[in-house]
């Protein structure tokens, strides 16, 4: 294999050439395309001229029928009809710009389709203004990417490393996967399959719905091959972004392979691959991210298909779609069948949000809810800090499956491998740790093992469930009236209401003046009531406030009569319980409250232990009972450390005054 850094190097150096009218941040909107284009201009030397005597013949066809024809003769899966080339761009400096569209436009259409998306012509232009052009073009035609020096596989390194030199500058919620973190996901998506996949010839499929720039297939193509050279595994993807479909799709092309099932859409709002199903599924989607502005279609989705949809379990917080990215992967999950008994696996990586986020009966948890009551989630592997370019964040790989194997059935694999990493020489953004193949190897070992330990946890699925149930206590009210509760009345709304009307001219100050004079006779009747008596049964009290109202032939409609009765009360623990009817005690919205209580424990004997010993008087409103589900995987995780004494941090602070005092001595003299 050559030394594929060099050719980084080599190419890193020409995106020198363009320091002053590009930031370095904009380097790959040059560089990328142009090592696409300079890779497919050696691929396609040696037949070029063959290409372009055979266009001459077939130039009257369709381009759809004549496309296939220059393929082969290209021995490739695309070709170049233009007369210009790296080498023959250079013999007409002022013509260069237009010269360089001629070649890109001569291409057959999904290599034009990769460099529309780059948004290239853009480029030319501005090299083209700022006399950079030329140099630029002259610089790529001193590298030799031809296959005869660069197999597919180094080109995919080169290309990689590029990709990842730009990504650098990327949005966190967009960043590059490190090459040893989709390592350890492949590495554990393929873990249990190795008698399928060292059957001689297999091919498999693998797709990822939020591909970026295509490198997870990348390297799980990589790995298959190193477990068995004769097997195929056919890459689909879809990614969202136009300059990253386009390096994907140039990925594809540049290793030999059909870029036929890379295609350009959202994924979540617009599905490019409907209906189909595959083998293997793999994807870091975008952490956090907002689904707001195509709420409507998702939302339709789950409502109009429910579970012949891709959302029917639910739909999380506009906020954060990392579990709409879980569902359409379980969407395209092969079911098991007689034809098909290894179903399908799947490997994501998220952050912590999706773990434990939204309460009983939210969209995060009934999603949580749907994947461990049907068994999928065979494990969780909590990742260490660090490992990626451009955010520090906390993440998860989530090993899902459709066929667990007898002794993981009804059970979730938790580890711990957040302390498996190392400090790397020299950070990348925010890359500071990395994972050694060694352990990558020990943290597949341990997953493999399926045997608790340190570092792993292994739960039933019931394990992470609970019902929240209801805790309602009764209201206890009494009643007083007192010159300060009448007050109160003039303030309430259905009082303040009888004295105002929608009517115009004579007719509606009849109804004001009408208000008004009830509202005066309220307060008097009140007044006359006064008295030091307090009323601690509400059924009580209201009788002899209705009884009163009647004899000073006033007629108090009955949201009156609740707001007059509201004014006058206060909570009292001492009074009697206000009923909603004969047998229905009324609840006291104040003292509401609930209680997680785990699935595997009898509601009625967990009430009975934890609440009724403290509150005698409470009960559980059933109608509110809901189940929920989360995943405290740190809280499982979790190591007590003493706190320090008192008498050792005060010996602390004295040699660190000791220390200073020394310090100022020496400045001082």
């Amino acid at each position: 294999m050559i030394n594929f850094q060099d050719k980084v190097s080599f190419i890193w150096s020409i995106a020198e050439v363009l320091r002053g009218p590009y930031k370095p941040e904009d380097y790959g909107k040059v560089i990328l395309p142009l090592a696409v284009l300079r890779r497919f201009d050696c691929v396609l030397e040696s037949t070029k001229e063959e290409v372009l005597e055979n266009f001459e013949k077939f130039k009257a066809m369709n381009e759809d029928a004549r496309e296939p024809i220059l393929n082969r003769i290209a021995k490739q899966n695309f070709h170049n009809t233009s007369k210009y080339n790296f080498a023959n761009l250079l013999t007409d400096a002022d013509n260069i710009a237009d010269n360089l569209r001629d070649y890109i436009n001569g291409f057959s259409k999904t290599a034009r389709d990769i460099m529309d998306h780059f948004d290239f012509d853009r480029q030319i232009d501005k090299m083209d203004q700022n006399d950079l052009l030329y140099l630029t073009i002259k610089r790529f035609s001193e590298l030799d990417l031809h296959p005869e020096v660069v197999t597919n596989v180094e080109m995919g390194y080169i290309f990689e490393e590029l990709i990842r030199r730009f990504s650098e500058h990327a949005e966190a919620g967009d960043h590059y996967t490190p090459r040893e973190v989709v390592r350890l996901m492949v590495s554990l998506l393929f873990l249990h399959d190795d008698d399928i996949l060292t059957k001689h010839g297999i091919t498999q499929t693998l797709y990822d719905c939020a591909a970026g720039t295509g490198g997870m297939g990348s390297v799980a193509q990589e790995y298959l091959h190193e477990l068995n050279p004769t097997a195929d595994l056919e890459f689909f993807a879809q990614e969202i972004n136009g300059e990253s479909y386009a390096i994907c799709k140039a990925d594809i092309l540049i290793k030999g392979a059909d870029a036929k099932n890379i295609r350009l859409g959202n994924t979540l709002s617009n599905d490019q691959f409907k209906g189909e199903k595959f083998d293997y599924l793999i994807t870091n989607p975008p952490y956090g991210v907002d689904w707001k502005s195509y709420e409507k279609t998702i939302k339709a989705e789950h409502e109009e298909l429910g579970y012949n949809g891709r959302f029917g379990p639910g739909t999380p917080r506009t906020s954060d779609g990392q579990l709409l990215f879980l569902l359409h992967l379980i969407s395209k999950m092969k079911p098991v069948t007689p034809e098909n008994p290894q179903g399908s696996r799947l490997a994501i990586i998220m952050n912590g949000s999706p773990l434990f986020t939204g309460d009983a009966g939210s969209g995060e948890s009934e999603i949580r809810r749907y994947v461990l009551e049907n068994d999928l989630v065979e494990g969780i592997v909590a990742m260490p800090n660090d490992l990626f370019y451009n955010t520090g964040i906390a993440t998860y790989i989530w090993i899902l499956t459709n066929n667990k194997s007898a002794n993981r059935k009804g059970k979730v694999q938790l580890v711990n491998a957040v302390d498996f990493s190392r400090k790397m020489k020299k950070s990348l953004g925010s890359k500071r740790n990395e994972i050694s193949q060694e352990q990558i190897d020990e943290i597949v070992r341990m997953y493999g093992d399926f045997k608790e330990s340190e570092y792993v946890k292994i739960f039933d699925n019931e394990d992470f469930g609970y019902h929240k149930i209801t805790v309602e206590r009764p209201l206890r009210l009494n009643f007083v009236i007192s010159e300060e509760r009448i007050q109160r009345i003039q303030e309430e709304k259905a009082f303040q209401s009888l004295a105002t009307s929608r009517k115009k001219g004579e007719s509606g100050l009849a109804e004001i003046e009408a208000g008004k004079s009830q509202q005066d006779k309220i307060i008097e009747t009140l007044r006359s009531m006064t008295s030091e008596q307090v009323y601690k049964n509400r059924d009580e009290f209201t009788k002899i406030l209705k009884e009163a109202f009647k004899q000073a032939d006033l007629t108090v409609a009955a949201p009156l009569l609740k707001s007059v009765l509201n004014a006058l009360s206060e909570k009292d623990e001492t009074a009697d319980i206000c009923m909603k009817n004969k047998t229905e005690a009324e609840p006291d919205a104040d003292l509401r409250d609930t209680e997680n209580v785990p699935l595997k424990e009898d509601i009625s004997k967990y009430f009975e232990r934890e609440v009724l010993q403290h509150v005698p008087d409470a009960w559980i409103d059933e109608s509110k009972t809901k189940v929920g589900y989360e995943i405290p995987f740190t809280r499982h995780f979790y190591k007590y450390t003493a706190l320090r004494s008192s008498k050792e941090l005060m010996n602390e602070i004295k040699e660190l005054e000791a220390s200073i005092a020394e310090q100022l001595k020496k400045v001082l003299g």
